[in-house]
């Protein structure tokens, strides 16, 4: 929805998801978003086409099905958490994360080089921002700039009281922002599974050509920064953020193939980490040549 009538929307969504007792929180979400995926055959077509990469040969189309069911209701918890969360929440919402792998992040931060944390749109990310202020991690991030620029703001002042600082790109100079957190060895959160721009590196990704972003290894070229892919997993009442390995940027002749190797090797950690809970995905998009080919056939 456009202008005020679509940011009034969000308003009376938070409102309403405000008052919610926590165990309500998710089961409402999670209804919700059940109730959707039996109304929306189109987009189920994507997400079984989605589940069916990840997934392999091996699953039912059944099963298959009941997954992209499975992605709606957890998509549905993300959205409800989101108007539920309040700052006076956030001890609460703490309490019931869990990280691991964060050994090799503090290293890295030890010796004095910014962190960059790749981040497929899994889960709700937005909870690591919490957590990460509390171990002296504090995020900065990126957002589009929403057509609705007042849902943006909402956004921003959203993400803020999780901890997280936002740069809206296209409101001034983002790499610019970027480049000097890093130098100055700060957290940079990159959610960095999907091609928004059509501008990416062509990587194989899930058996499948597609496009990433490069700006996550480009800027760590730039700065010396270390990547670490970290995912975000739905874990009963709480969340789960498990943290990989510092990605390396391989040698190459010239920066180019650099980056093209570099964003490889994030896609591969993408999919490790997508592969462990494939439904808390959140992929409604095409994203794939072939998405788009089976949506032109669809009609």
């Amino acid at each position: 929805m456009k202008g005020l009538p679509g940011y009034l929307l969000y308003r009376v969504l938070s409102g309403l998801f405000g008052l919610l007792p926590a165990p309500a929180v998710s089961a409402t979400g999670r209804g919700l978003g059940m109730g959707l995926s039996y109304v929306a055959g189109k987009k189920m077509g994507l997400l079984r086409r989605h589940m069916r990469r990840v997934m392999g040969p091996e699953p039912s189309e059944d099963e298959i099905t009941a997954a992209g069911r499975a992605m709606f209701a957890s998509y549905g918890r993300y959205w409800a958490e989101v108007f539920w969360f309040r700052p006076r929440r956030k001890d609460q919402v703490i309490r019931g994360t869990r990280v691991t792998g964060l050994d090799d992040v503090f290293e890295a931060k030890g010796q004095g080089r910014g962190i960059i944390f790749v981040v497929p749109h899994m889960g709700n990310w937005e909870v690591a921002g919490s957590l990460a202020e509390t171990l002296d991690l504090h995020v900065l991030s990126v957002a589009e700039d929403l057509p609705n620029h007042r849902i943006t703001d909402w956004f921003v002042k959203t993400r803020a009281a999780y901890g997280i600082e936002i740069i809206v790109a296209g409101r001034g100079s983002t790499t610019t922002s970027l480049v000097r957190a890093l130098k100055n060895a700060q957290v940079v959160a990159l959610v960095a599974d999907r091609d928004v721009t059509g501008r990416g590196i062509e990587v194989e990704f899930f058996g499948e050509k597609t496009t990433m972003p490069a700006g996550p290894v480009s800027l760590a070229l730039m700065t010396g920064a270390a990547i670490f892919p970290i995912g975000s997993q739905f874990d009963g009442a709480g969340h789960y953020f498990p943290c990989q390995p510092e990605v390396p940027i391989p040698e190459a002749d010239d920066r180019s193939e650099r980056i093209r190797l570099g964003t490889q090797a994030i896609a591969h950690a993408y999919e490790k980490l997508i592969r462990e809970k494939p439904t808390d995905w959140h992929l409604f998009s095409p994203n794939w040549p072939s998405d788009r080919v089976a949506e032109d056939a669809e009609g």
